[in-house]
């Protein structure tokens, strides 16, 4: 079966796609396949009519490389990935060489977030987009503009808010589908994007600063259908349910008590282990999230680098589907189809990847003897803005934790900006 992998490369075709080498590239993978390397991915048909508890062990037995900011090195197939070079005339098993940029190419080395995808077709390859539907309730503009459309309220008020109630679990038989009737607010089933409210914000998406916060609620998986949000990176939370995330680069199990971040541009799908969601999305339109320094606490404690987990590599060949791509554009829908998978990313390598944080993990630091310390000490995330200590948006956990001081009174104290 190696052999004939090596025979494969060799005979590839010529750079450009063409009838030759596609069957060629089909043909490696079939090898790989019967060589047992690799699993044939399921049909969709028979994804959703597989035992339940089956498939929920097949996600939680989910490898991951750990590190934060790091670079990783990935491939579903041995020696999917170029040696020495990133872009060669003929990638093996006829792959597609793609990067991915987080940053700009001339961004600092230090701050330089990019990837590159080896993958059985280009990205590139699907219909233009068009604008589709969007739920009133997704907003990407708090500007005063969008204030005199009576989009947003401005007030300075403290609010908070209770949280949307369950959308009613459909059944496993018509669970499924691309989740764009409407919405829960129209008594229609929702799929993660569709079942997306926003509840405030700052800034605008368009002029790329600021950022929105946003709660979902969802009873319908993402079939067919991926979201790749050029907005922002997003941060989410699942409060109810467990999340199965399929994206580009693998896939990734977020249970709650955990949080998983999708940066932006990464296109990714949703499933529903748990036939219901709920949580919370904290939405950035500026820059990236990155750990807080930790100035005199020193090398350790807060959220440790080596406790993000990112996916491995995992990819589907089919192209026989009606695939859905949506772009979230400055607060708006627009969608493409192809007759492809988007997920067919055999191998990559880079630091500009998705990753999940267990929040248990996270080692927070208390006072000893009098006072509390500020909120700003139980920062997990954080996205900085222009200004030197100063966030566009802070991530903050209040883990269970001891508390002993004297002569303190005990509840935080009263503060105001």
């Amino acid at each position: 079966s190696s052999t004939g992998l090596a025979s494969c490369r060799v005979a590839q075709g010529p750079r450009r796609g063409t009838v030759r080498r596609r069957e060629r590239c089909h043909l490696c993978v079939n090898v790989a396949r019967a060589a047992g390397m690799v699993a044939t991915p399921a049909a969709p048909a028979l994804k959703r009519t597989a035992s339940k508890a089956h498939v929920i062990e097949q996600w939680k037995l989910l490898r991951y490389e750990y590190g934060f900011g790091n670079s990783v090195s990935t491939e579903a197939l041995p020696e999917a990935l170029p040696i020495g070079r990133n872009s060669p005339q003929q990638c093996p098993y006829g792959l597609y060489a793609e990067q991915l940029s987080g940053t700009a190419f001339t961004a600092p080395r230090t701050r330089n977030l990019r990837t590159w995808l080896y993958r059985i077709r280009p990205s590139v390859t699907h219909e233009p987009f068009q604008p589709t539907f969007t739920p009133t309730s997704i907003l990407g503009d708090f500007s005063s503009v969008a204030e005199q459309r009576g989009d947003v309220l401005t007030t300075p008020n403290q609010l908070r808010w209770g949280a949307l109630p369950l959308p009613p679990a459909l059944d496993e038989q018509h669970g499924t589908g691309n989740g764009s009737g409407g919405g829960i607010e129209g008594g229609a089933p929702a799929d993660f994007v569709h079942g997306m409210h926003t509840f405030c914000g700052a800034g605008s998406a368009a002029t790329k600063s600021g950022y929105a916060v946003h709660m979902y609620t969802a009873n319908q998986c993402m079939l067919d259908s991926c979201l790749a949000n050029t907005d922002g990176d997003m941060l989410i939370v699942p409060q109810h349910g467990a999340l199965h995330i399929t994206c580009e680069m693998g896939r990734m199990r977020v249970e709650v008590g955990e949080i998983v971040v999708m940066p932006r541009g990464i296109r990714f799908s949703v499933d529903l282990p748990d036939l219901v969601a709920r949580g919370y999305v904290l939405e950035i339109f500026k820059g990236h999230f990155v750990l807080p320094d930790r100035g005199p606490i020193g090398a350790n404690g807060l959220a440790d680098e080596r406790d993000f987990a990112s996916p491995v590599a995992w990819f589907e060949d089919r192209n026989d589907c009606n695939f859905r791509v949506l772009h979230k554009f400055r607060g708006k829908l627009f969608e493409a189809m192809q007759p492809f998978s988007p997920f067919n990313v055999v191998a990559w390598h880079g630091n500009y990847k998705p990753y999940k944080y267990n929040l248990s993990r996270f080692c927070p630091m208390n006072a000893v003897e009098f006072d509390h310390p500020d909120p700003s000490i139980f920062t997990v995330l954080t996205a900085p803005s222009d200004e030197p200590g100063t966030a566009i948006a802070d991530f903050v956990v209040f883990p269970p934790r001891w508390s002993c001081a004297r002569n303190t009174f005990r509840p935080p104290y009263f503060h105001r900006n």
